[in-house]
Order: C-alpha cells, then sequence, then structure tokens
C-alpha cells in the first residue's frame, strides 16, 4: 500500500482543461500539452488515494482486469518503468482507453463507496504517456515464427489488439482496413480533441515493426472476397464493428439537411487533419440538433461547435440522469448517472424527455426545423405529454442514437456466418463463429459496447485463435466478467 492515508487525507483532484474560449478555436486536445503532460503535478498523490484493499472490485469493474492496485502504488512510489510493464500486461492500448473509455474501474473503486473514487483513469494515461516520451515502449517481435497466417478484418481497437497478441504469439498477421489509413473509428470517429491521431499512428508503428501487416484502402467483401481471405490465411477475424446506425423514421426524414452521426464525423475530422474533402456538410451558421445523448452525440457537439454553430441543442428521449447512484444501481455496478464531457461544458443545451414527431421543411422544401413532443415513461413505455409540443428551428440535424449491428452483406454474407437474435455475428465462448477459421470480435459479435470491451475481446478472441491454430495458448485473455454471455 503506497500511502495508508492516502484516501483519507488527499482529496480527489484532476486536470484543469484549456478555458473553452481558447479551445473551441482549434482541434488540439482539451488540455493543455496533453492530458498525461496535465496529469504530472498532481498525479502521484492521487496514485497515493489507492487503498490496496483486501478485495479490489476495480479489477471486477474493469474487462480487462488491469492490476490498478499494483500500478497506482507503483506510480505513487514514481516506479514509473516497472508501472507500465504493469500496466502493458493485461492492456495493448492504454493511451486509448485512458482518453476514451468511461471508467466503469472507478464506479466499482472501494473509495467510491462513500467517497470520490481514486482517479483511475488519468492515472493509466499518466503511466502510457510517460512511457511513450521516455522511449520505455517499443517493438516486441516474436522469437520465432510458427508459420501459421491470419487475416484480421477491421483496425478498430478490437483488430489492433487480436493482430497484436497474434503477431507477439508469431503468426503471421495481415490486417485490412477499407479506409485509406488505418485506426477505424479511433481514425475518423474521434474527434482530434478527444484524442490525437498521433496517438494511434505511433501504436501502429510500433505494430508493424513487431512484423504486423496493415493493408488498408482494401475493401474486404468488394476487393477481396471472403472466399480468397479463406484461401489465402488460415484463420480468418472479423473486427468489423457494429456500424449499422439506427434511423429515424419520421415523417420529413428525407429532407436534405439530415444525416447520420458517421456521415459527419468522418469529413470533419479528415479536415480538422487538413486532408481535403470534397462537398463537406459542415454546422457554420446553422441552428444544429443532435439526436442522441451519448458518446457520439458529444463528438458531434464539440465538432459542430468548432465549426461555428449558430446554436446547437442536443435531444435524448430518456429523462435526466440524476447526479447520485440509483438505489437499483448500487456499489460496484456502473451507475446512469449524469454526466459532463468536455463538450458540454462548451456550448449547447441538453434537453430530456423529448421526442421528434416531425421534421419540418420551409416554403422551398429545405430542413427548417423539428416538431417535437415531451414523452414521460408509462408502464414501461413512452407516452406523450398532452399539450406539450413545440418546434425548434434547425438546418442541421444529426443522428447520434447508437448502432444496430455489423453490415450483413457482402462479407458477412459471403462467409455465411449465423447472426444471432441481436443482428451481431454468433460465436462460441472461444469467438469461434459457426464457420470453421472464422473467429469475431469487438462490436461485431458483442453488438455496440465500450472500447475497453473492444479490446478485452481482442485479446480474449487472440488466445482463442493460437488455440484453434497451436492446440494450446500462452496468450493472456482478461479476467473481468462479461455482462452477457458470450455464445448466441
Amino acid at each position: 500500500m503506497a500511502d495508508p492515508k492516502g484516501f483519507l487525507t488527499t482529496p480527489r483532484r484532476v486536470p484543469e482543461r484549456r478555458p473553452v474560449d481558447e479551445r473551441v478555436r482549434d482541434w488540439n486536445e482539451v488540455y493543455p500539452g496533453g492530458i498525461g503532460r496535465a496529469l504530472l503535478p498532481i498525479i502521484s498523490e492521487q496514485a497515493g488515494r489507492c487503498m490496496d484493499c483486501g478485495i479490489p472490485f476495480c479489477h471486477s469493474g474493469c474487462p480487462l482486469g488491469n492490476l490498478i492496485p499494483d500500478w497506482n502504488d507503483l506510480v505513487w512510489r514514481e516506479d514509473w518503468d516497472t508501472a507500465i510493464e504493469r500496466l502493458h500486461a493485461t492492456n495493448n492500448f492504454p493511451e486509448f482507453t485512458g482518453r476514451l473509455c468511461p471508467a466503469p474501474c472507478e464506479t466499482a473503486c472501494v473509495v467510491a463507496i462513500n467517497d470520490d473514487a481514486v482517479t483511475i483513469k488519468n492515472v493509466e494515461v499518466s503511466i502510457i504517456d510517460k512511457a511513450w516520451e521516455s522511449g520505455n515502449v517499443r517493438p516486441q517481435p516474436p522469437e520465432w515464427l510458427t508459420g501459421r497466417t491470419v487475416a484480421v478484418v477491421g483496425s478498430g481497437p478490437a483488430g489492433l489488439a487480436v493482430a497484436q497478441q497474434l503477431t507477439r504469439a508469431g503468426h503471421t498477421v495481415a490486417v485490412f482496413e477499407r479506409a485509406d489509413k488505418i485506426g477505424g473509428l479511433l481514425r475518423y470517429g474521434i474527434p482530434e480533441f478527444k484524442m490525437e491521431k498521433r496517438q494511434v499512428d505511433r501504436r501502429v508503428d510500433q505494430m508493424r515493426r513487431e512484423g504486423t501487416v496493415f493493408r488498408a484502402g482494401v475493401d474486404v467483401g468488394a476487393d477481396l472476397t471472403g472466399s480468397e481471405l479463406q484461401d489465402r490465411y488460415d484463420a480468418v477475424v472479423l473486427a468489423v464493428g457494429a456500424t449499422v446506425p439506427r434511423d429515424l423514421d419520421v415523417p420529413g426524414r428525407d429532407l436534405d439537411g439530415i444525416h447520420q452521426a458517421m456521415e459527419f464525423l468522418p469529413p470533419a475530422n479528415r479536415v480538422a487533419l487538413g486532408e481535403p474533402v470534397d462537398n463537406q456538410v459542415t454546422a457554420t451558421d446553422k441552428d444544429v440538433v443532435i439526436i442522441g445523448g451519448g458518446d457520439t452525440g458529444a463528438d458531434c457537439l464539440g465538432t459542430v461547435i468548432r465549426q461555428g454553430a449558430r446554436s446547437v441543442t442536443q435531444l435524448e428521449i430518456m429523462s435526466r440522469p440524476g447526479e447520485e447512484r440509483l438505489a437499483t444501481q448500487p456499489w460496484p455496478t456502473y451507475p446512469m448517472t449524469f454526466r459532463v464531457s468536455s463538450a458540454h461544458e462548451e456550448a449547447g443545451e441538453r434537453v430530456y424527455s423529448i421526442s421528434t414527431k416531425e421534421f419540418v421543411a420551409d416554403d422551398e422544401g429545405r430542413l427548417a426545423g423539428l416538431r417535437l413532443v415531451e414523452v414521460a415513461m408509462t408502464d414501461g413505455r413512452f407516452a406523450e405529454v398532452e399539450g406539450s409540443e413545440r418546434e425548434l428551428p434547425a438546418q442541421l440535424v444529426l443522428l447520434a442514437m447508437g448502432f444496430t449491428g455489423p453490415e450483413q452483406h457482402s462479407l458477412v454474407a459471403q462467409l455465411g456466418v449465423r447472426l444471432d437474435d441481436r443482428g451481431a455475428i454468433a460465436r462460441d465462448d472461444e469467438y469461434h463463429t459457426d464457420v470453421p477459421g472464422v473467429f469475431v470480435a469487438g462490436d461485431a459479435g458483442r453488438g455496440q459496447s465500450l472500447i475497453v470491451w473492444a479490446i478485452a475481446e481482442g485479446r480474449a478472441c487472440a488466445a482463442g485463435v493460437d488455440r484453434w491454430l497451436t492446440g494450446s495458448t500462452s496468450l493472456p485473455a482478461p479476467v473481468g466478467p462479461a455482462d452477457r454471455p458470450l455464445t448466441a
């Protein structure tokens, strides 16, 4: 235990973000010099708040089973070299999770029973950022090759985790990505102000030096068929994500100016990175409405603010969460509480318990606004509140209501893998589909979920692939619990 009284004497502190009026003028990370650098003056004493409790529930809160008390103690003692070894033992990409994960480990922290949780996520990102700066993140190529080949389709966090683990096990791994650069939604779905893409670039460079082959700009299912992939490789891993967006079927949906979030964010992120985009849809001088109150909606919010939207409103059909846990969501479960992202600090209004009845056009047939109605939950269903209808002006509407599953045409159809009753790709507890040699990891099999689950599934899937190829495996698999069975 680092500081025996740390959790009693040291209050929780988080780094200050850059002033709003400064950061909305650029696309850089919202912390001065990056979050890792911003944390360094305070992070050792924050790590000392860890109780090193007898049963560390943060382990069960983290799908990766991160060794949190271990590296908290090491950071408090400023043994950064050993800390990154402990962190990398369970997490391939802590620079991603340290920036993007909602930290279920913190809501499971024992200190959080009656006080503010340890800043676990901040300690994690400090360790990895310091490791990159000090040169402690180095390629780990295998000592020998097995002669087995694996194709990984998709280069998001699940695909990258699968690829790195299998490459280090000695297999020859090729990662296919249909976009022009590697990273999946980490590349073009996550705004730069949330995670700068140099984080992705240097990790991909490390993996390339380890021996992983990357093939961007290849649309598997079109440029290369599923059968061709099976003929060329001993095993195939589908890490294609859950990219089919949930739509809103109300009158006026076909009006120009209504876009899915993932039609809007990738071009915006390309422009922020200095890449050319033809016919980009922007929010400049427009009244913008974002339908959906989750992380994707917050990403849209921060983006339209930086594009110069005239106004922005974020709508959510659910009621506003409370500040404290509900009795039905006791510690150490992950509670649905009111959260404020960096984008929510910057501008805009958040409206809860509201539903869209119609998109309204002006006299020239262009999107002019939305007709809304308040809703209340009655007998488990939403009911409209009589007399609550109103109109909200909008020239741009972004739908950020989540995703229903993987694309089922082309590759999925070509391979003939079975789908479960949710529309995800069915698999067993080794992540094996019903097609021999074809595996699935991440959102494509799990359904829309967190980045930490994507990496955890990638690591576990890699162990399953390795065992299928060689008869046994020494690859570690995450120890965190699943919140639903992996079997279909």
